[in-house]
């Protein structure tokens, strides 16, 4: 307490100062029109800066729960957009569009959201996680896309995670074709560039460089028509039997993030009846 009162009589000068300088700005503001709307005029400029500040800080974190919400939103009309096609067909109206995955018949398959929250491109045997497992429904051998093709086939789950064989792995097959054709082949990935893999075609297959490959429908994981990518080179396979399309993937795996997993009745018995006599 000593101290505390030596102080204040040290610096009384110092005190008694700043409690003047207070009172003359607080008497020049009252009672003076002019600098009492400097005053309100600059203080509003200040409060209106630290409040868009503030604004732009708080969009910024829910920016997330903004795009969750936009992202039920789309496949509620991708859904839809379904719906509409498969009244289209059954009324006999031909179309040539191709399906992705968020045009599977909505009777047949039901989607699942989920982010990547890992991802590799560079090895040989490449695999993604992501945050959804067997609790949210999510076994293996189902198919993965994202909102520009093929990403590739959930391999192994946990109650909240799952590991998904990804199309940029030595392991990943899928039987593609070229869309308005029904030929089709086995589609694979070489190591080396994360843009392309390639499909092999019979030699009297027809198509021409900048066509669509899309999945052919034998997969139990892949409705027909989700989108693969496009030809953009053709070669002779080693054996010369076959045609070699280099296929460039629409679907970018360095920067895949928000996915769909596809989940198809009857997947589960055909796979079980197919274990055991097919390979």
């Amino acid at each position: 307490m000593r101290n505390l009162l030596n102080f204040l009589i040290r610096y009384n000068y110092w005190f008694l100062f700043i409690l003047l300088e207070v009172a003359s700005f607080v008497l020049l503001f009252r009672f003076n029109r002019y600098q009492q709307s400097v005053f309100f005029t600059s203080a509003n400029v200040v409060a209106g800066s630290v409040y868009e500040v503030s604004g732009g800080i708080s969009s910024y974190f829910h920016l997330k729960s903004l795009n969750d919400d936009l992202l039920s939103r789309n496949m509620l009309l991708e859904q839809q957009n379904a719906n509409l096609r498969n009244a289209l067909n059954d009324m006999y109206i031909d179309s040539a569009q191709i399906n992705s995955i968020q045009m599977a018949p909505n009777a047949d398959y039901e989607l699942y959201k989920a982010k990547v929250i890992n991802n590799r491109v560079t090895q040989i045997d490449n695999y993604i996680t992501l945050d959804k497992g067997s609790a949210d429904g999510i076994r293996p051998e189902m198919g993965v896309v994202d909102a520009n093709g093929v990403v590739g086939i959930v391999y192994k789950t946990s109650a909240h995670y799952s590991v998904v064989i990804s199309v940029l792995n030595s392991k990943f097959i899928i039987y593609s074709k070229v869309l308005g054709s029904d030929y089709y082949g086995e589609l694979k990935w070489k190591h080396g560039d994360s843009r392309y893999a390639y499909l092999e075609l019979p030699r009297h297959a027809a198509f021409n460089l900048g066509d669509t490959v899309v999945t052919n429908g034998f997969s139990s994981a892949f409705p027909e028509g989700v989108m693969v990518g496009t030809v953009e080179d053709v070669a002779d396979s080693p054996d010369g039997m076959f045609f070699m399309l280099k296929v460039k993937l629409s679907t970018d795996f360095s920067k895949v993030s928000n996915v769909r997993i596809i989940a198809r009745k009857g997947q589960q018995e055909q796979r079980e009846l197919e274990r055991g006599i097919m390979p």
